[in-house]
């Protein structure tokens, strides 16, 4: 499989994972398990073992589960990667409001938990 992915999709943990996105505390990578067994579902899935999308070999992309080669993400018509952003993005955006909601000080009202953490979050986007 190729290194260095941008993105890592692991078929049969449904999990996406942004290898590069910064988590703050001096480490990098953020993996969510999407459960939506419609779109992992889908038959132009059902030979797709892992994809590795945004490395310097898009060769090697697509590893699947018989011997087919590995192949670009583009050769394997898969559609469109974004939907595994989006899928990210929804989980990652319903991470950052759960912190949110329950990051509280006792006796804060509700403007001064937004004075002191901002907003809460109402859209995320990689």
């Amino acid at each position: 499989m190729a290194t260095n992915a941008t993105w890592t999709v692991i078929m049969d943990d449904k999990a996406i994972i942004q290898a590069g996105f910064d988590n703050g505390d001096g480490t990098t990578g953020r993996g969510y398990n999407i459960d939506d067994d419609a779109f992992w579902g889908q038959s132009k899935f059902s030979n797709i073992w892992a994809i590795q999308y945004g490395t310097s070999n898009s060769s090697d992309e697509v590893e699947h589960r018989d011997t087919t080669p590995h192949c670009s993400f583009a050769d394997a018509n898969l559609g469109d990667f974004q939907d595994f952003i989006d899928r990210w993005d929804a989980a990652h955006l319903t991470q950052l409001q759960f912190q949110w909601d329950n990051n509280n000080v006792d006796g804060e009202t509700s403007e001064e938990k937004i004075t002191r953490l901002g907003a809460r979050p109402t859209s995320y986007s990689s």
